[in-house]
């Protein structure tokens, strides 16, 4: 195992976390449910020194140590709204609740961490995700003293797994995900990221959040925007 991440990771992402024109443009090209009709949510993006594996990927960044990971989940591919994607931890915010309680309440449900472990840095803008008529407000979290993970509820999620920040930033890994519906094309960012013996695609809401936080953190190489990969 490395050395843990330098100070700068966190720091950096905290400053990201309280950055106003973070994510600004997010729902210009996207369009979005009613404000006042669409329900609220919030996910737990939550980085660290999660556990003993290495990446595989040499990051360019120095601030992107070989151990530093994001806790990533498979939804179950029984659900009905994005069944079988992978996304950060998170649900709906439930009456009387903020967005940060209704983060790790909703991570520790379906990740089994324990929340008194995680440092909040902020939250971000509420952004639109008009396909499950859900306004979203990312919750940036460090893990400051990890917990064991799994799955809790298999109807809910089939893996929760970490994924090294190296190897999401591989130019080796990385794809333009494609989508077809009803005459529409709908281009995004993907990852390709492998966790032992399963390999995982992330795309959709998660990759972009994730492609954003890596630009405008400096961490993104350079890679093959015209590599694409078409979903069924």
């Amino acid at each position: 195992m490395t050395s843990a991440p330098p100070t700068s990771a966190r720091a950096q992402l905290g400053a990201l976390a309280t950055d106003p024109t973070f994510l600004r443009d997010w729902g210009l090209s996207r369009g979005g449910p009613d404000a006042t009709a669409a329900r609220p949510a919030a996910v737990l993006v939550l980085f660290g020194v999660l556990d003993d594996l290495d990446a595989d990927h040499a990051a360019q960044a120095l601030a992107v140590a070989q151990d530093l990971d994001v806790l990533l989940l498979a939804r179950a591919a029984t659900l009905r709204s994005h069944a079988g994607q992978v996304a950060f931890p998170g649900g709906r915010v439930e009456d009387g609740e903020d967005v940060v309680a209704a983060a790790l309440r909703e991570a520790t449900e379906e990740t089994g961490l324990d929340a008194a472990g995680v440092d909040v840095l902020g939250t971000c803008r509420e952004l639109p995700m008009p396909v499950s008529d859900h306004r979203v407000t990312p919750v940036l979290g460090w893990w400051a003293r990890p917990t064991p993970v799994g799955v809790v509820d298999h109807a809910e999620s089939a893996h929760v797994f970490r994924a090294p920040v190296a190897d999401l930033l591989d130019p080796a890994r990385r794809v333009t995900t494609v989508l077809r519906r009803g005459g529409q094309v709908w281009r995004g960012p993907g990852f390709q990221v492998r966790d032992g013996d399963v390999e995982h695609l992330v795309w959709g809401f998660t990759a972009g959040i994730l492609d954003a936080a890596f630009d405008r953190l400096g961490w993104t190489e350079a890679w093959d925007r015209g590599r694409e990969l078409e979903l069924s």
